[in-house]
């Protein structure tokens, strides 16, 4: 360990020098203040073992310009005019720790040999991090020329702190490229939290995503974080953003400009620190002119658009698509495609997209030698469904087996095929499936 050590009184710092330096450590000793400033200024250290009272400049001064440095070196501060307030105020300044004259050699060792375990802990854990971040990390995979241009511009934008719009269908990777945003940026090291607007309650919406505090309402038995607080230092990603309800809508947009949030129960406001990612699959702007989305909001939120082609606009990128989900599986080269397969592979329309894909590879690697086409006949509802091209219209009455019809589970037949129908028209969003069944979504959400 490189140390620093500040002390004016002679005895002492030639003692403690040739102690440390026998300990291993590399020691650079300094007679008063303003010869430490100058060695901060030119050199770097581990630690800087310092007196509180010295010459030149003093403890608090030499501790004020250590944890300016990058990187920061630890501060342990030696002091015989120890008090309540200048230990306070040393640790509030960023100190490691102090300890008080008259000490033993064996201490100051102690507390050395502790800050050395505490920094290995930390340089570990730095590591763990960076090969969770390695192994979570998901590569958008494809060089069409469409995904390469989305590429081209996630690599152009991502430095910035800018908010970016992402515009796409359901399944085609609008948090992947949110992902990717945040790992390219200079948060990557802060956290990256997602969430999916249209799956919180109308009700919950706002103590959501702002907090709130201890006694705001009945259940609110203790203080609650909201998704900004969690993205403190790094990116919120709000996905199906056009499904807030209004009133959260102008609370997001006061968000935005002020960078404060007021949790629910709380007077006060709260600084936050955060990159704004939001999402959508609608179009916003026609929302905007339907009088269904805030036009102040939406200039906002699409400070940078990105929109992202449908699986059928890259369909070149599907074998690699293919080889890279069977991998993600364990079973790389497992799967073998006959080309009549693989031609129904690349003629499927792909209304769920991506995502549709990897539940498709999926179904071939549990089902080997299942015709592909049927996969694709059974998700689209049948060729008349519109699987391959055809119009997507709500299914008809199923057709009776047999003399007898069971009433109650013909009847739960039917429903659950119109509700799979309303769901797929919609790309999974139980708002707007709630819309074509013209039902109550909390209706919807029960049945579902």
């Amino acid at each position: 360990m490189k140390i620093l050590l500040v002390e004016d009184e002679r005895m002492t710092r030639v003692a403690l020098t040739g102690t440390l330096r026998k300990e291993g450590h590399e020691v650079v000793p300094a007679p008063d203040g303003q010869v430490a400033l100058e060695a901060l200024n030119s050199d770097t250290f581990d630690l800087v073992l310092t007196d509180l009272n010295l010459p030149g400049a003093d403890g608090l001064e030499i501790l004020q310009r250590a944890v300016q440095g990058q990187p920061a070196p630890r501060v342990i501060i030696m002091t015989a005019f120890a008090s309540t307030e200048t230990a306070v105020q040393a640790l509030r300044m960023g100190a490691h720790d102090y300890v008080v004259k008259p000490f033993q050699t064996d201490e100051i060792l102690a507390r050395i040999r502790n800050l050395h375990r505490l920094q290995a802990v930390e340089q570990e854990n730095r590591d763990l991090k960076a090969r969770i971040a390695h192994s979570q990390a998901r590569p958008i995979i494809g060089g069409s020329p469409a995904i390469s241009q989305v590429k081209d511009i996630i690599a152009t934008i991502a430095p910035g702190e800018f908010s970016v719009l992402i515009q796409g269908a359901s399944g085609t990777g609008k948090e992947l490229v949110a992902r990717a945003l945040h790992e390219r940026s200079p948060r990557c090291e802060g956290p990256f939290v997602a969430v999916n607007c249209s799956a919180i309650p109308d009700t919950l919406v706002e103590s959501e995503l702002f907090g709130y505090r201890k006694g705001a309402f009945t259940g609110a038995d203790r203080d609650h974080q909201g998704y900004f607080q969690r993205a403190e230092g790094g990116s919120l990603f709000l996905d199906e953003i056009d499904d807030l309800p209004a009133a959260t809508q102008v609370k997001l947009l006061r968000v935005i400009q002020e960078k404060e949030i007021e949790p629910v129960g709380s007077g006060r406001p709260l600084a936050v620190d955060f990159r704004l990612i939001s999402a959508t699959k609608k179009d916003l702007k026609a929302l905007v002119e339907a009088g269904e989305f805030r036009e102040d909001l939406y200039y906002r939120l699409n400070v940078i658009p990105l929109s992202l082609p449908t699986l059928a606009q890259r369909r070149e990128d599907i074998p690699a698509l293919v080889d890279h989900f069977v991998a993600l599986r364990g079973r790389p080269g497992s799967l073998e495609i006959s080309p009549p397969d693989f031609q129904a592979l690349m003629d499927y329309h792909w209304p769920g997209n991506v995502r549709e894909l990897s539940n498709v590879v999926e179904r071939m690697l549990a089902l080997p030698g299942i015709p592909v086409r049927s996969f694709l006949d059974d998700l689209a509802g049948g060729p008349e469904a519109g699987g391959f091209g055809g119009d997507a219209a709500p299914p008809s009455i199923l057709a009776s087996q047999g003399e007898t019809i069971d009433y109650r589970k013909y009847m739960q037949d039917c429903e659950d095929q119109l509700l799979r129908w309303a769901l797929t028209q919609a790309d999974g969003n139980i708002a707007e499936a709630a819309r074509l069944l013209n039902l109550p979504r909390s209706t919807l959400r029960s049945k579902l």
